[in-house]
């Protein structure tokens, strides 16, 4: 029998209003996060304290590049700005406007793993999918069902050639990232909306949840 002692660290961080919003860096240990108190701030596992604070307009969503080098932050859902993480204090280099949706709010943000994509979701019936050099709209995606306005996570594939969103039906909805066509609608008999739904960084295999969590592997077939 093997016997481990484990040494570890707690750390509580303090945040003043509810957190909307989080961001791990890829490549260290620092993160960010938004709240509804419409700021970003900086924070490191090593500290307690917040090491940045950026006070915005509106209420944030925000993501790290895959390079951990830049952020970006969506500001009440029309407006996408990005950072440099070594000067955000001097402002964004960068900045997206988009045409606002009065029917929906954004609920995320993310970039591709290419750096090339960043994805939009909702608390609707739409994501959009932008050039994240020029700011464009490439794509909208809709057809799937959320009439609850319920937080639906969506995600890139590791490859980021596809996109990937829950339902409240429990399925799971499929498009080309490149060409904005569905391609596969999955079934992993959830019974309920499917709020979180993440991909494996290195393998093929993705899990979605409900109440319930469903793990996903190619068949020979596929």
């Amino acid at each position: 029998m093997y016997c481990f002692k484990l040494n570890y660290a707690v750390f509580i961080f303090l945040f003043v209003s509810r957190v909307t919003t989080l961001s791990m860096s890829p490549v260290d240990d620092t993160f960010i996060s938004g709240s509804l108190d419409k700021t970003i701030r900086l924070w490191d596992l090593r500290s307690p304290n917040c090491q940045g604070l950026m006070h915005l307009q509106g209420k944030p969503v925000c993501s790290f590049d895959p390079e951990g080098l830049i952020f970006a932050a969506g500001i009440n859902s029309e407006m996408v700005k990005l950072y440099d993480l070594r000067s955000f204090d001097k402002g964004p280099f960068a900045t997206f406007k988009l045409q606002y949706d009065r029917t929906c709010e954004w609920t995320g943000l993310k970039f591709s793993n290419d750096g090339k994509l960043i994805l939009l979701s909702t608390n609707g019936g739409a994501l959009r999918i932008l050039d994240a050099f020029k700011g464009a709209v490439l794509h909208s995606f809709g057809g799937y069902n959320n009439s609850k306005g319920v937080t639906l996570e969506a995600s890139f594939t590791p490859d980021s050639q596809f996109v990937m969103i829950g339902s409240e039906d429990g399925k799971i909805h499929v498009w080309n990232a490149e060409s904005g066509m569905k391609v596969a609608l999955l079934d992993g008999k959830h019974t309920g909306p499917i709020t979180c739904l993440q991909f494996n960084p290195k393998f093929m295999t993705f899990a979605s949840a409900c109440s319930n969590m469903a793990f996903w592997l190619p068949t020979i077939d596929d």
